[in-house]
C-alpha cells in the first residue's frame, strides 16, 4: 500500500497474510527512498499496489512483524477479499463483481 505524493514524503507499508494466520502482519514500512524501493519489489513480484494514504497512515503505527490491529480489520479485509476475486475470478466485471478496489 502507497500513499502518493512527493518522492521524499512517500510512505510504504507491506503486508503479509495466509489463511493460516490469525491476522495480516506488516512486514516492511518505510518513507522516501525505503518506500519507493517497496513499492519497486511489490511491482517486480506482480504484487498488487493498494494506494490509500489513509490506511497507510494508521498501518505505519504497526510494527514490523505485528499483526494488524482489530480496528483494520475490516478495511483490510475488504481488500483483500476484493484482490483474492479479482486474481480467482477474472471475469469478475462479467458477473458484477466491482472491478475497483475498496477505498
Amino acid at each position: 500500500m502507497a500513499k502518493p505524493g512527493n518522492e521524499a514524503t512517500r510512505e510504504a507499508v507491506a503486508l503479509a497474510y495466509s489463511q493460516t494466520d490469525a491476522a495480516p502482519r506488516v512486514v516492511a514500512k518505510g518513507k522516501g527512498l525505503i518506500a519507493e524501493q517497496i513499492i519497486a519489489r511489490a511491482r517486480e513480484h506482480g504484487i498488487y499496489v493498494h494506494e490509500s494514504p489513509e490506511l497507510v497512515a494508521l498501518l505505519t503505527q504497526v510494527d514490523i512483524d505485528e499483526r494488524i490491529p482489530p480496528q483494520l480489520y475490516m478495511a483490510v479485509a475488504e481488500l483483500l477479499a476484493w484482490l483474492y476475486r479479482l486474481e480467482h475470478d477474472s471475469p469478475a466485471a462479467q458477473i458484477g463483481l466491482p472491478t475497483q478496489p475498496p477505498p
